[in-house]
């Protein structure tokens, strides 16, 4: 994602500009960068992730600033360079770095909606009440220089959810935040910076966290950064040692899913039916709550509690979008549940051989599903479809070698 606003901080040009009625401060002063950060400056304003790679490996310093007092750390986080952000990051990015505007990272990728960006930060440690010579915080920017967008309004949450302070007010002409949204009409940006958690939940983290699962379970990712500020543990378990990511997804809230994976919630976190976020992703078969996992890096081989893998009930469940998804990952479309089934026996097996399964079988066929792997007593996946009368299906595996 990449916005473009009047900005306080450098935009893809390399060359520093501002809206603001306030002059830059001069480059802080720092030594002359080599010819290898020149050259890992340059790529990191292409987002060229092989090429910042090698030269880092060559000895490239990702801290090294240019006459703009740009570095390849600070270039990631306005231009919303992800991928670029982590390579920086493991290799000794200083996360207390400012640029011109004495501002950090964090106030850089706040002020673009980089929401991404903005919760890896986060976890980093970037200070997220730093002013820098505007007047403003992370938070500040977010409002007065965003546009109250969806990118926006995730990056305000997980500024809240961080400890941002609403009410504080700007240096130069005191205005909050939250006077600011509402100056501007940024209605969603607004309800997010005025929810307050319940009254119980500042008295201990453990009422804090359960306003966290409760938000989350209602799909109110308002309230579920109202309870993170308030101290709720983002791993809080419920009775059944459900987190809040679980609930998420197990209700299919993606607003509430993308703000916790964004701040480094566990998608592999279990209950105690051995379900994780990821595994309730294949019985519930939604695509959004599966793209938003993904960037958490869910483990694909975590097992439910029938030593199935998520693309298997969603085969048997007749989820046709899903699997279409699941099987361009790198889940083993040939893993063997307890039951000794596939997730192609599932589908034809539990399935109804009608249209849904019917896709999902050619699916998974063309996707390297072996169609000669049998259950548990021998009995082939044609084998199975043929004694079912599910002609169509019993074609498909033919045609892909079925014997």
């Amino acid at each position: 994602m990449a916005v473009t606003t009047a900005c306080s901080t450098e935009t893809s040009n390399p060359t520093p500009s501002s809206s603001a009625s306030s002059t830059p401060s001069p480059p802080r002063s720092a030594s002359v960068p080599s010819t290898l950060d020149s050259q890992l400056i340059a790529a990191a304003w292409k987002n060229d992730v092989a090429e910042a790679r090698r030269l880092i490996k060559a000895g490239a310093n990702v801290n090294a600033l240019d006459d703009t007092v740009q570095s390849a750390f600070l270039i990631a986080a306005s231009e919303g360079y992800l991928e670029l952000l982590n390579l920086t990051l493991a290799n000794g990015a200083d996360v207390r770095s400012l640029d011109s505007y004495h501002g950090t990272a964090l106030i850089r990728a706040a002020e673009r909606g980089h929401a991404a960006v903005v919760g890896r930060l986060i976890q980093a440690g970037v200070a997220i009440g730093h002013v820098n010579n505007l007047g403003w915080t992370a938070l500040h920017e977010a409002v007065i220089l965003g546009k109250g967008t969806p990118e926006y309004v995730d990056t305000v949450r997980l500024l809240i959810a961080a400890g941002a302070d609403p009410t504080k007010p700007a240096v130069n002409d005191g205005a909050t935040p939250l006077q600011a949204a509402k100056d501007r009409g940024q209605t969603a940006v607004s309800a997010a910076l005025n929810t307050k958690p319940p009254s119980d939940a500042t008295s201990s983290a453990a009422a804090a966290g359960e306003a966290l699962l409760s938000a989350a379970t209602a799909g109110d990712a308002d309230k579920v950064a109202a309870a993170l500020a308030a101290g709720a543990p983002i791993e809080s378990r419920d009775k059944h040692r459900r987190t809040a990511l679980l609930l998420a997804s197990l209700n299919d809230r993606v607003d509430v899913a993308r703000l916790l994976v964004e701040l480094g919630a566990d998608p592999d976190a279990q209950d105690d039916q051995h379900d994780s976020a990821w595994l309730v992703t294949g019985v519930t078969g939604s695509v959004a709550m599966l793209e938003t996992l993904l960037p958490a890096n869910p483990d694909l081989t975590l097992r439910n509690r029938f030593g199935g893998i998520s693309v298997i009930p969603a085969s048997e469940r007749g989820h046709v979008d899903y699997v279409r998804r699941v099987v361009k990952t790198k889940i083993n479309l040939n893993h063997v549940n307890n039951l000794g089934w596939t997730a192609l026996l599932e589908a034809i097996i539990l399935g109804k051989g009608t249209e849904p399964w019917q896709q999902i079988v050619q699916i998974l066929v063309d996707a390297g599903a072996d169609p000669n792997l049998a259950d548990a007593d021998g009995v082939t996946p044609l084998q199975h479809a043929e004694s079912r009368g599910y002609d169509e299906i019993a074609n498909t595996l033919r045609r892909a070698g079925a014997h």
